[in-house]
């Protein structure tokens, strides 16, 4: 018997139908050890010697892959084609060789598609462990295991507030505060456009101010008001006729096949996934066998598969979509490997996959595969400048028109930043002709700074840097996200004050190994330890040797020291230059004390040096200005008529908020964000310091309903039950019949959502549980149930075409998982029950002394 081992339950299932008797598949789910988050796992003073540990969620798995191996005669180790892959086989094989499970006989296949023909072929052409793989993977995790452990630690000491530090992930973070810097110089310049609605032989045109006064236009030329109303006049005097047309033919290629990183970056402006969600649905897919491996960085498809997308395109059009020679593409991008090919579908007859989703990303796949192998789009484009009778002034219009779509018919790549494509078009014109001018228009503009980040754009960044590899961005985009030191609204990057400041303590402190060149050196030559080039040891070393004495100096420094050298390091942000001579660290509430960097509990702030008798401070990442982050201590708002106490708004660590009366006792409510500054007065502080506020008593259970304002926002509370409210100024306002009609349709909500629903389709009764066998449409999408385990679908799978033989096959596979991590609590009631109270104290302690 065979035992073959892939990553995936649902990988594992297809193969084990491809492959037949005498094999037996079964699924590691993923990586199986790691580093232990613990001091010494690697230890640089012995070769990097580095101790693995199994992650405990995977010893069942574990067990049964040791069990079935002491019967094998042969280890087929199937893992994805790629490091991680290779690494996870390795994994595999040493836990099995430690446990004296291990077959003689080891093989190593690979396959770039789950299809039946790709895993037949790879298990004919079996090979040994790559060696260079596994030494790169191993260098890899070593490199972040030690940067992390040793350099996180100085963060926690030595600046409050910090979380951590990555090697790949602090410079990712680097780009984006670099760009928020370039944002905040940036001041924008005016300028002036003229433009003149035109007709000619009835169709309407537009064209733009291109000569003035004998001088050329260019986009800045007009920088005034009165300069613009000047043009604009010259231009509504003048008679203005075609002095020449120009007619230039365009050819547009299509793109290549998708890599990992274009897919990620087409994904996120097309369809608005994040690059995690991408690559989770691209998973899928692959492992449904849809579409080829999906973590690549190789712009080439396989010559079948080329010839059956040249097929597929001339079944859909006619023979002119179809090139002469198929196309080949070379990667553009730095430190590309082409180990693989692009990602593409599998099968170019099939234009549909899954739905949802799956069969959004999937149509994107393919038709990006089936337009890189059409013809190149033609178009033309038209030139016509028009001058006055003086000769002093011209204006130009400029059209496009596509005279053959070609693969635009099909696909269209996406942009980050529209701009003027020039795209309309004009009418025939010749030289002579004069087009009536209906409207002059001059229209002011501001120069605009360069746009923050995308998930796209950042990616393509860190791509064109060299920083990171196809399988890395989505994690680190996700960490910038987890660790709160960026914020992302409408699809834009915007750093955090504690990304700022992290930022800026390693560019002081450690400004060698966040920068751009090194990084993307230390890829190069992770890069040569997987291509045999280099040693990983070697590598490693040359980094050990300089990163671990730096860590150990900054270590030495005392946190005020390294707050004094921020201070200076952050001076021309934090106190610009106002240029009227005046001291730009001059305290704007005592005009005496001088303004530097603290650092506190909760983080690095602004504040006045003649504290405590001037308590002005403001946040660290407000730039040189006063603004909504300044605070000069308490500001009283008046005195509470009732009690006599004074009422104030203040500044807290999780915003502005107003308060009545002083000490622990104190009444304190948060300001709102829809609150405007100028409508916090005393009347609205004691409004916010009295909730929550009593609506009335509810008609039908005599349980009294209140409205407030909680963590996510103003609310209606009764009887344990919550509605929501859709602004501050509701809380105040909302009447008794208004909140029991919000609270009864957010009770329908729920209960729609909780209720019973009807099953999709039902398939008889269970030979295990005797109970219905249904399929039914869940949260997280379609499931079937026995009445005792549920199974959620493939995400590729259609729930129409199921049956119930594959129906007791998903459920029978859940089943063998064993019960979810979140019904453990449910096993254990009964245990709690039967063991008497004095039983469970040692239990409890011991618990603590594991996790050590």
């Amino acid at each position: 018997m065979k035992l073959v081992v892939v990553e995936s339950p649902a990988k594992a299932k297809t193969i084990e139908k491809y492959l037949g008797p005498g094999h037996r598949v079964l699924a590691s789910y993923g990586h199986v050890r790691d580093l232990p988050a613990k001091d010494g796992s690697v230890d640089p003073d012995n070769g990097f010697a580095m101790e693995w540990e199994s992650y405990a969620d995977k010893a069942k798995q574990l067990k049964a892959i040791a069990d079935e191996a002491k019967s094998a005669d042969t280890l087929i180790l199937a893992t994805d084609p790629d490091r991680e892959g290779e690494a996870i086989s390795w994994h595999v094989q040493e836990v099995l060789r430690k446990r004296k499970a291990l077959p003689k006989d080891v093989q190593r296949v690979t396959f770039n598609a789950i299809t039946k023909a790709a895993v037949l072929e790879a298990m004919a052409n079996p090979r040994a462990l790559d060696e260079d793989l596994i030494d790169a993977y191993r260098a890899r995790r070593a490199l972040d295991y030690l940067v992390g452990f040793t350099l996180s630690p100085v963060l926690w000491r030595k600046l409050p507030g910090a979380k951590s530090a990555g090697r790949v992930q602090s410079v990712a973070l680097r780009l984006v505060v670099d760009r928020e810097r370039e944002i905040e110089i940036f001041r924008p310049q005016e300028y002036w456009s003229v433009t003149a609605d035109m007709e000619h032989d009835g169709i309407p045109f537009v064209a733009r101010l291109s000569r003035w006064k004998g001088q050329k236009i260019d986009r800045l030329t007009i920088g005034n008001g009165g300069d613009a109303a000047a043009a604009r006049a010259d231009v509504e005097a003048g008679r203005f006729s075609v002095a020449t047309i120009e007619t230039r033919p365009l050819s547009r290629n299509p793109p290549a096949p998708f890599t990992t990183s274009t897919l990620q970056q087409e994904a996120a402006r097309k369809l608005g996934f994040s690059a995690s969600h991408t690559m989770r649905i691209a998973q899928a897919l692959y492992e449904d066998g849809a579409i080829t491996y999906m973590r690549t960085d190789g712009v080439q498809m396989d010559g079948s598969a080329i010839s059956a997308a040249r097929g597929a395109i001339a079944s859909r059009y006619d023979a002119s979509y179809v090139p002469d020679k198929p196309r080949q593409y070379v990667a553009k991008a730095k430190n590309a490997q082409e180990a693989h090919e692009a990602i593409r579908p599998t099968d170019f007859s099939k234009d549909r996959a899954g739905g949802g989703d799956h069969a959004r990303l999937y149509d994107l796949i393919f038709k990006r595969a089936l337009a890189s192998q059409m013809a190149s789009a033609r178009l033309e484009r038209t030139t016509a400048d028009m001058v006055d009778g003086t000769g002093q002034h011209a204006l130009r219009a400029t059209g496009q028109v596509v005279l053959f779509p070609g693969y635009l018919a099909l696909y269209e790549e996406g942009r980050d930043d529209e701009g003027d494509e020039e795209s309309r078009r004009l009418p025939r014109m010749k030289e002579g002709d004069a087009p009536a001018k209906k409207k002059v228009d001059s229209e002011q503009h501001f120069t605009q700074p360069p746009p923050r980040y995308s998930e796209a754009s950042l990616v393509k960044k860190m791509e064109e840097l060299g920083i990171g590899r196809p399988s890395t961005y989505a994690s680190i985009l996700q960490t910038l996200k987890d660790r709160d030191y960026v914020t992302v609204e409408k699809n834009r990057f915007t750093p955090n004050e504690s990304g700022r400041l992290v930022t800026s303590f390693l560019e002081r402190f450690f400004e060698r190994y966040v920068s751009y060149d090194y990084t993307a050196g230390l890829e190069e030559s992770l890069d040569d330890v997987s291509g045999g080039r280099a040693g990983w040891q070697a590598v490693l070393e040359a980094f050990w040797k300089d990163f671990k004495p730096k860590t150990a100096e900054v270590m030495e420094q005392k946190p005020s020291d390294v707050t004094k050298a921020l201070d200076a390091f952050l001076a021309p942000y934090l106190f610009p230059d106002k240029g009227d001579g005046t001291d730009p660290r001059l305290c704007p509430v005592c005009a005496e004390g001088s303004l530097s960097l603290r650092g506190g509990k909760f983080g690095a702030f602004i504040a006045c040096s003649n504290y405590p008798e001037c308590k002005y401070t403001r946040r660290f990442a407000q730039a040189g200005g006063d603004g909504d982050g300044a605070d000069a201590g308490p500001v009283i708002l008046g005195t509470d008529p009732e009690t006599g106490l004074e009422v104030s708004k203040r500044a807290g660590r999780f915003g502005p908020y107003v308060q009545l009366g002083d000490g622990k006792d104190a009444k304190r409510g948060s300001i709102p964000k829809d609150v405007p500054a100028e409508d916090l007065d005393l009347a609205m502080a004691l409004k916010l310091v009295s909730l929550p506020r009593t609506v009335g008593l509810h008609p039908e259970t005599g349980q009294p309903i209140t409205a407030s304002i909680g963590r996510y926002g103003p609310y209606l509370l009764h009887d344990g039950k919550y509605g929501r409210l859709t602004s501050t100024a509701e809380v105040f306002e909302v009447g008794m019949n208004a909140a029991v009609v919000k609270l009864a349709e957010a009770a329908a909500g729920a209960g729609q959502r909780r209720g019973a629903a009807e099953p999709l389709k039902t398939f008889g009764e269970s030979p295990v549980t005797g109970k219905e066998v249904k399929l039914m449409a869940g949260r997280f999408g379609p499931y079937v149930t026995d009445g005792e385990t549920n199974a959620t679908l493939p995400k590729t799978a259609n729930p129409d075409e199921m049956t119930v033989e594959a129906a007791l096959e998903l459920l029978a596979a859940r089943a063998a998982k064993g019960p979810a991590k979140g019904k453990k609590g449910a096993k254990k009631a009964p245990a709690a029950k039967k063991a008497p109270a004095a039983k469970k104290a040692p239990a409890k302690k011991a618990a603590p002394k594991k996790a050590k």
